[in-house]
């Protein structure tokens, strides 16, 4: 890329103590929250259009290998964190059937709305919550199931927030992140060049907001790869961790269990 601001961040990138990224800005720990906030506040109404726009409709195929890899059956306890406009819940729901409990929660009251309504159209009434990752108010072991699609690397502390989502998980009971991830070497100039391209346009024609759209790219680069990510879900207490990359890895799925 011709232009610096749209290069991916350097591996190893640092930030001072009580700094963390927003995109490629720094800034303080205290304000990423608030910043993210707006960035979902602007955009829940387009979300799910967006998402469609976006990812060309794959995004449908990724949840549904997230949701086939999850195996939840009737009766069971599912989390489903950063939750938004409900697309995991709702499959999520209709697999643990009346005798099961799915939450959706998300830190977003704008996208937890959305979803809330979505679900009530589809003739389901989840408990909702909004809640932040890093401080779930669940007990202990409480959960079989505990999912987090796209949210992950818009939190401050990613390893309290995997902490947190073991914490709950029942033992035995399988953690599932579906995310952005590092596309293959080969492909990584053309994605360049669409998200820091087509994204803001996309962004700006249909949501009236080029900003979030550019945040979402940056957000992507500056996430944990593959193998980071992976680290992070055995730092947490995890077991059997693996990942999926999913259309070249543009996106990957990991899972882990709690023993």
């Amino acid at each position: 890329m011709s232009d610096k601001q749209h290069s991916p961040a350097p591996a190893g990138d640092t930030t001072p103590p009580g700094t963390t990224h927003f995109g490629f800005q720094q800034v303080a720990e205290a304000d990423k929250a608030r910043k993210v906030a707006e960035v979902f506040h602007s955009v829940a109404a387009r979300y799910d259009v967006m998402n469609d726009l976006m990812s060309g409709g794959l995004h449908r195929a990724w949840k549904v290998f997230t949701v086939a890899r999850a195996g939840v059956r009737p009766g069971m306890k599912v989390l489903d964190i950063a939750g938004g406009t409900g697309d995991l819940a709702k499959a999520f729901a209709r697999r643990a059937g009346p005798t099961g409990e799915v939450w959706l929660t998300d830190i977003n009251d704008s996208m937890l709305r959305v979803g809330r309504d979505r679900m009530l159209d589809a003739g389901l009434m989840l408990p909702t919550a909004v809640c932040d990752a890093e401080k779930l108010p669940f007990p202990d072991g409480y959960f079989d199931r505990v999912s987090v699609a796209f949210g992950l690397r818009n939190m401050t502390h990613k390893d309290r927030a995997l902490a947190e989502m073991t914490r709950v998980l029942r033992p035995g009971g399988k953690l599932l992140v579906l995310e952005f991830s590092r596309v293959a070497k080969p492909l990584r100039a053309a994605y360049d060049w669409y998200s820091f391209n087509i994204l803001p346009w996309l962004g700006r024609k249909v949501a009236q907001d080029e900003a979030s759209y550019r945040y979402l790219a940056e957000s992507i680069r500056m996430h944990p790869d593959q193998d980071t990510l992976a680290g992070m879900l055995e730092q947490a207490g995890l077991a059997r961790v693996q990942y999926f990359n999913l259309t070249a890895g543009v996106v990957a799925l990991h899972e882990g269990v709690r023993l």
